[in-house]
C-alpha cells in the first residue's frame, strides 16, 4: 500500500468524470479545497499527505492486517479525506484489496444499507463495534450473493481449497 496506488484507485475512479473538467478538482492528486465528512473533521488540503504518510507507516504490511486493522485504517482514511470527491469509493477499494491480500472475506456496501456503514463511521470513535459489525453484516450479504464464484476460484488444482471462506483473522 502506497499514497501513489491511493492516488492511481481516485484517478481510475474520477478520470472522465464531469469532476475532471474542473480546474481546482484534482482528479488522482490530493484535494485542493477544504471539504467534510457527516460532521467528521477532516484533514486540511495542506496537510493531507503527512496525514496519509503517517497513516500508512501505523499499520502493519498488507499482509499481516487483522480484520480489526483494516477497519481501524478504512476509519482513519475517511477522517483524513484525502480528495475533494470519491474518498468513500477509494476508501471501500483500498479496504477490499486489503481483505484480499490477507484472506479476510471482502464485502461491498450496497446503496440501500449505507446509512449502517455511515452510522459506523460517525460512532467509530466512540465505538468501533457499529463499523465493525457493519462490515461482518456485509461480509455475510457478500459471501451469499458470491459464495458459489469464490468457492470455485477458492478451490486449488487438486480440488482442495486454499481459502477459508467466512473467517477473518483478528
Amino acid at each position: 500500500m502506497s499514497a501513489d496506488l491511493i492516488k492511481r484507485c481516485h484517478s481510475l475512479l474520477k478520470t472522465g468524470t464531469s469532476d475532471a473538467e474542473v480546474s481546482w478538482f484534482a482528479v488522482g492528486d490530493w484535494k485542493r479545497v477544504p471539504n467534510a465528512v457527516g460532521g467528521l473533521e477532516t484533514a486540511e488540503p495542506g496537510q493531507v499527505a503527512d496525514a496519509v504518510d503517517e497513516l500508512l507507516a501505523a499499520y502493519p504490511p498488507t499482509s499481516t492486517m487483522t480484520f480489526a486493522d483494516v477497519c481501524d485504517f478504512h476509519f482513519r482514511f475517511e477522517t483524513i479525506h484525502p480528495f475533494q470527491d470519491g474518498n468513500g469509493r477509494v476508501g471501500r477499494l483500498v479496504t477490499f484489496g486489503q481483505c484480499l491480500a490477507n484472506g479476510i472475506m471482502p464485502f461491498i456496501v450496497l446503496d440501500s444499507e449505507r446509512f449502517y456503514y455511515y452510522r459506523g463511521l460517525a460512532e467509530y470513535a466512540r465505538q468501533p463495534g457499529f463499523l465493525r459489525d457493519t462490515f461482518r453484516h456485509f461480509q455475510d450479504a457478500y459471501y451469499v450473493r458470491f459464495s458459489k464464484y469464490v468457492l470455485s476460484a477458492a478451490a486449488g488444482p487438486d480440488g482442495a481449497d486454499s481459502l477459508e471462506l467466512g473467517q477473518s483473522r483478528d
